[in-house]
């Protein structure tokens, strides 16, 4: 058993790439009959990941959109929204309205962008690493302001708003909690520091999440913020005919400090799986932790 008590909080990710949003629907709503299961994700990408690139990939946002509105109870997102794809106040905007759509639902996942592919097929500007990720930050610094102000004005390096408005705002007071992904010490875990309620770490090794999650403690040091105040979120790629491995793997990172959990599907989705999910992996860890 475990010494230390912790919270865990345990979610899926369903990728909409090969599969079809039926399918999709069809885990989410078994995620959300399921209590244990805390929350659900998407992606932000225009072409599928991996080998080929040239399968069937649907739209993130406007895919949450309809999952929003078809589930009841889990909280949802898309993990993570590529910044550069979107000015910051269009995001907003339909950040806000998914928000509406979910009752309040929605977490805010953003990052700096990295798909040289896609930002290359579709003439969008991929700028140099520092730049996206300053970006990055200062459109949280407006989305922030979007769905805080009646009129929001802002002048950046990168962005500007004049007399802009977002009615309606977001139901979450003061806004959803913003969800910021990525592992680079010097600048995005700044950021992270500064903006992000949860911060999700995309590594295959507790060790370096562990290093990466003391990086973040000296940057909410350095800011005066409480490091504590910040979920620690990861993700681990389910194999369904080893679920035993993902448990092990799942317990190492538990216990280097993370307790936002995702578990990540890839299509297609065997029937039951989040049930075995639950029963298997979610329920005995929260058991030994809890």
């Amino acid at each position: 058993m475990a010494t230390t008590k912790k919270h865990l909080r345990f979610g899926i990710k369903t990728a909409p790439q090969f599969t079809t949003y039926e399918d999709i629907l069809r885990v989410w709503l078994e995620a959300d009959a399921l209590p244990v299961m805390e929350h659900a994700w998407d992606f932000d990408h225009f072409l599928s990941l991996g080998k080929d690139p040239t399968g069937p990939c649907l739209e993130g946002w406007t895919l949450l959109g309809a999952l929003a509105a078809r589930t009841q109870r889990i909280r949802i997102g898309v993990m993570v929204t590529g910044n550069t794809y979107r000015h910051p106040a269009v995001l907003a905007n339909m950040a806000a309205t998914v928000d509406i759509i979910s009752n309040g639902r929605l977490d805010f996942g953003i990052g700096a962008g990295w798909n040289v592919q896609e930002h290359t097929m579709y003439d969008i500007p991929f700028y140099t690493t520092g730049e996206r990720i300053r970006r990055m930050g200062e459109a949280c610094e407006v989305i922030k302001l979007l769905w805080t102000e009646p009129v929001a004005n802002f002048e950046g390096r990168y962005y500007h708003l004049r007399n802009a408005l977002c009615n309606p705002r977001p139901v979450q007071k003061p806004y959803p909690p913003i969800v910021i992904g990525g592992g680079g010490e010097k600048l995005t875990l700044r950021m992270v520091a500064r903006y992000a309620n949860i911060w999700n770490c995309n590594t295959s090794t507790a060790e370096e999440f562990r290093h990466k999650s003391e990086v973040l403690d000296q940057h909410c040091a350095a800011i005066g913020r409480d490091p504590a105040s910040i979920e620690r979120s990861i993700q681990w790629r389910v194999q369904p005919d080893d679920l035993e491995t993902t448990r092990t793997a799942l317990r190492s990172f538990i216990d280097a400090g993370a307790n936002h959990l995702i578990l990540n599907l890839v299509a297609p989705y065997p029937e039951g799986i989040v049930t075995r999910l639950a029963r298997e992996v979610a329920e005995p860890l929260k058991a030994e932790y809890e």
